[in-house]
């Protein structure tokens, strides 16, 4: 082949491979799914908790006088198949104890980031906590039969803009009249949402954020416009 033929199909196959490939800062399909399949099973521990709590949700482990030492994701891992990690932990001390701190370093794949880097043990799974919430400083006011918007129209377990060591106690804070946190960490700005139902959804990076409060309150009786929020 003359070169100059050659070098226009070159030019031809690059600009297809170019045009084909998703642009460096937009996630690939694989990675949407892996992080859609994460909070699902999450969304699925979080049931399995509550069937055998009497529809308490899972909430940080804390000591008698209510003080956090574990976060949530900890007491989650026996509802997904990672209780024998759940029993090296010392559960009437905190996440940075000298024993604990020491399984920072065994986070659960399905905590782990699935496109960025993060430190190791850090995850971006997180609830929102706060007045107004589903969850708040002492626990949730609501059984997971008994939430008042549905569990379809109520957040769970968002996607962080930063992320955080999995076994602290730490989380999103929240207030109706306040900014929203930082979201979208994973995936420049866009994020996924856990539902009290167990389905995903995947919100754009200009949502509207007064529709998004709508979601993170269980108890608004606001109904919720979807084309507001999902990507």
């Amino acid at each position: 082949m003359p070169a100059r033929s050659l070098a226009l199909v070159l030019v031809f196959l690059g600009g297809v491979v170019g045009w084909s490939a998703p642009a460096p800062d937009e996630p690939t399909p694989k990675e949407l799914e892996a992080a859609l399949q994460n909070l699902k099973q999450i969304g699925l521990g979080f049931h399995g908790y509550s069937d055998s709590h009497e529809f308490q949700w899972v909430d940080d482990i804390t000591d008698k006088d209510g003080r956090a030492l574990l976060s949530w994701r900890v007491a989650l891992l026996p509802y997904l198949d990672a209780e024998d990690l759940y029993k090296e932990f010392k559960l009437d001390e905190p996440w940075d104890s000298a024993h604990n701190k020491k399984l920072v370093a065994k986070m659960p794949k399905i905590y782990a980031p699935v496109r960025v880097k993060a430190k190791a043990g850090e995850t971006f799974y997180q609830r929102f906590v706060g007045k107004g919430a589903l969850f708040n400083e002492k626990g949730s006011s609501y059984k997971l039969n008994a939430v008042p918007d549905g569990l379809s129209n109520t957040a769970l377990v968002v996607e962080a803009g930063d992320p955080v060591i999995w076994s602290k106690p730490d989380d999103l804070p929240f207030g109706a009249k306040q900014p929203l946190p930082k979201l979208g960490g994973l995936f420049g700005g866009s994020f996924h949402v856990l539902l009290g139902d167990g389905s995903v959804f995947r919100v754009k990076k200009d949502f509207d954020v007064d529709e998004m409060k709508k979601v993170i309150m269980p108890d608004d009786a606001q109904p919720v416009d979807t084309r507001k929020l999902q990507k």
